[in-house]
């Protein structure tokens, strides 16, 4: 311990000088975007490779799981050929409205926090790839999330288990609509607000996207309603939504580019000005 503050008497104008440069370094980044946005995107390439190191171990370990999980879809893809009147003719993902083949982009979550308010994936496709700011990210149970920010082999996304996120979604039976958001308590559940009284609701109804937005294309599966509730500010409903996912545990992912996003997007612009 004498050793400790011996060393600290002898530096300390070096650890003085050391402690201000973070300190200035930390107040230019927070109020410049371009030194932020900077540092954010050196962030994502140096992290992304020690997720994506740290992901290799943990997906060996895990391989009994992963290969359940594909055993399961293939199964569920076989039903879908078996049971379609043309059983040579695979259906294609242009099923989902607005949605092509050459729009989706196949990646992989190598890190994942959800212990926290404001909850962030890192996948490990980037710019490179094609990938993109406000794409929709999904798997073969749900939504995930919208991509953020990217660097060129990685990008990060706003999970749908985070405070600021707002998706538009709908009940799938009746097509009423609400705003997606979760109030940071379950990870298993979100919650679908500013639902009209006058919607037909149960337990147990399936909730979907909505449509409304260019990063989603409707009807992709969100959850099930598992509790109703009013809110007696607004009189509307609040509905907890039971995930399809298991937000906790996730792997390979589709990021999602609407083939309409850039005509919509140049339309908006030129209506708002």
């Amino acid at each position: 311990m004498q050793q400790i503050f011996i060393f600290i008497f002898k530096n300390s104008y070096k650890l003085l000088f050391l402690l201000l440069l973070v300190v200035s370094l930390v107040f230019t980044i927070q109020s410049h975007s371009y030194h932020r946005s900077k540092v954010i995107s050196s962030a994502n390439f140096l992290s992304g490779g020690v997720y994506e190191r740290i992901n290799s171990i943990s997906e060996y370990l895990n391989l009994k799981n992963q290969n359940d999980a594909l055993a399961i879809e293939n199964a569920r893809l076989k039903s879908i050929i078996f049971n379609a009147k043309d059983t040579t003719t695979f259906p294609k993902i242009d099923s989902l409205k607005g949605v092509r083949k050459a729009d989706i982009i196949v990646s992989k979550v190598i890190h994942n926090s959800y212990n926290v308010y404001e909850n962030y994936l890192t996948i490990n496709s980037g710019s490179a790839a094609g990938i993109r700011s406000d794409m929709g990210v999904i798997n073969s149970s749900g939504i995930i999330g919208i991509v953020d920010k990217t660097s060129k082999n990685y990008a990060t996304v706003i999970s749908i288990l985070n405070v600021k996120s707002q998706i538009n979604a709908k009940i799938k039976k009746s097509n009423h609509f609400g705003s997606l958001v979760w109030n940071g308590k379950s990870t298993g559940f979100v919650q679908l607000i500013d639902v009209p009284r006058l919607a037909s609701v149960r337990k147990g109804d399936t909730i979907v996207t909505g449509g409304q937005s260019v990063i989603f294309p409707e009807n992709i599966g969100i959850g099930t309603i598992n509790n109703i509730y009013i809110d007696n500010k607004t009189n509307y409903y609040t509905l907890n939504i039971k995930l399809f996912n298991d937000m906790t545990n996730l792997g390979h992912v589709y990021i999602i580019k609407s083939k309409d996003r850039e005509e919509i997007l140049t339309l908006e612009k030129k209506e708002n000005e």
